[in-house]
């Protein structure tokens, strides 16, 4: 039989331990591997590989001696509690195999778990599971997680309470994050709220998001946009002690005033373009860019660019000038543009 979307979801979260058999098959080895860590995790729980309730077995070694699977799947362990056997890899090379050992399955048997890489609808392996009575097939697509399935994620790692800035944060960054990046970054959201009552918010994704660029450029970055020319001459003395180049500082900032124009001159206005930065930014973040593309403008946005272009030029150029200190002037200058 043939399992997808939310029926899929729903099998791998709480398995139905009397099936014979489940084909997990992809073109993602690490979607697919996901999946099937989380289905063998609700089959056994947390102690059953200890508990040598759960079988490993190679495909190559399968093809070398397939009574190994067969063997696996009755064999009585020590300790009670349902079992697995699991099959990585495996290629249309072994379906005769496995449905041999789908047809010589019996209740009590322990349940066969084999994972596959893209298998088109003529696949005889997935023929093989979409066509037992008693067994399923998933594909898993490229398609990131829905918010359905990030809210069971959440659930299941203890946080019931989900603001609805946060899931549009999380949703965002399942798009942006291959899989595992994202699963890490759900186990430290997780982590992050342990003990906290209070429901997760945009700000709390934002402490667990990816950083996209050092937070002491942040700093600078965020005190030019905001006209706080004071503060501009000791954050670069900072940025200087620790290292940072003229170069990076005039990439950074360059990077940073385009996404305020590209936000300052999206067609539904600047929200609407800083939701569609990529890569994607959070919480208080969010809200300070949106105030400054709005602050800006989009000519003046254009002429802060223009600054920034010329300083890019004169730092690449065999002039003599401390590179630093050109920075340094551009970067006041661009603070003192936006003064009202």
């Amino acid at each position: 039989m043939r399992l997808s979307g939310a029926a899929a979801n729903r099998f791998f979260a709480r398995p139905e331990p009397d099936r014979a058999g489940l084909l997990i098959y992809g073109a993602d080895p690490m979607r697919v591997a996901l999946k099937r860590q989380e289905v063998i995790a609700a089959l056994i729980g947390p102690e059953g590989e200890a508990e040598m309730r759960l079988t490993r077995i190679a495909a190559s070694d399968l093809r070398k001696d397939p009574a190994l699977v067969g063997d696996a799947l009755r064999a009585q362990g020590f300790f009670p509690g349902p079992r697995v056997v699991f099959v990585e890899d495996a290629t249309d090379t072994l379906a005769t195999v496995l449905k041999d050992a789908l047809a010589d399955w019996s209740a009590g048997d322990a349940m066969l778990v084999v994972t596959a890489g893209s298998l088109n609808k003529s696949s005889a392996l997935r023929r093989t599971f979409e066509g037992h009575a008693n067994a399923y097939a998933a594909g898993i697509y490229d398609d990131p997680p829905s918010r359905e399935d990030i809210e069971a994620e959440l659930v299941r790692a203890g946080l019931k309470e989900i603001s609805r800035d946060a899931m549009t944060d999380l949703h965002t960054l399942a798009r942006e994050l291959d899989p595992g990046d994202f699963r890490q970054t759900l186990e430290k959201v997780a982590l992050y709220k342990l003990g906290d009552a209070a429901p997760l918010s945009s700000e709390d994704v934002a402490a667990c998001a990816p950083a996209t660029i050092e937070a002491e450029l942040d700093d600078v970055l965020h005190t030019v946009a905001e006209a706080r020319t004071p503060d501009v001459s000791p954050l670069v003395r900072r940025l200087e002690g620790q290292g940072i180049t003229p170069v990076s500082l005039s990439i950074a900032a360059t990077r940073h005033f385009r996404a305020l124009h590209a936000a300052a001159s999206a067609p539904g206005g600047a929200a609407e373009g800083i939701a569609r930065m990529r890569p994607p930014i959070f919480g208080p973040r969010r809200e300070r860019m949106l105030r400054q593309a709005q602050s800006w403008g989009m000519q003046r946005l254009e002429t802060a660019l223009s600054i920034l272009t010329d300083t890019d030029l004169k730092l690449r150029s065999a002039s003599r000038a401390p590179a630093m200190a050109v920075m340094e002037r551009a970067l006041i200058r661009l603070a003192m543009l936006n003064r009202h």
